[in-house]
């Protein structure tokens, strides 16, 4: 009996483990995107964010009367510009480190009319 309930358990952790992996989208990837890491300060990440805008990001749309400004905080704004650098560079050898100050999230961060980029 020990034996037999053993592979019963085997069979349904095994079940478990097959409908639990993420399934890609169809294009066979998983869309991600980059945004500053909740524990980072806000020091760190303006730095990290003017080294963004200033190395390839489009950091236009987190200017005053833009889609983007608010919330007007800095791990907002940085959020944003780490995304629109990382999108633009992911294919090419860039990452979403920053330092450390950026984290990958598979959940689309687009709120209000301000749009996240997304590039397969």
């Amino acid at each position: 009996m020990g034996k037999k309930m053993s592979i019963v358990l085997l069979r349904i952790m095994l079940a478990l483990l097959a409908t639990s992996v993420i399934t890609p989208k169809s294009n066979g990837e998983n869309e991600q995107w980059c945004i500053a890491d909740e524990q980072t300060p806000d020091d760190e990440l303006q730095a990290a964010m003017d080294w963004a805008c200033g190395n390839g990001a489009d950091c236009s749309k987190i200017q005053m009367n833009q889609p983007c400004y608010y919330p007007n905080t800095t791990r907002d704004h940085a959020s944003y510009a780490f995304n629109s650098y990382f999108q633009k560079f992911k294919n090419k050898g860039g990452s979403c480190y920053f330092k450390g100050a950026a984290v990958i999230t598979e959940l689309d961060p687009s709120h209000n009319s301000c749009r996240y980029e997304f590039i397969p």
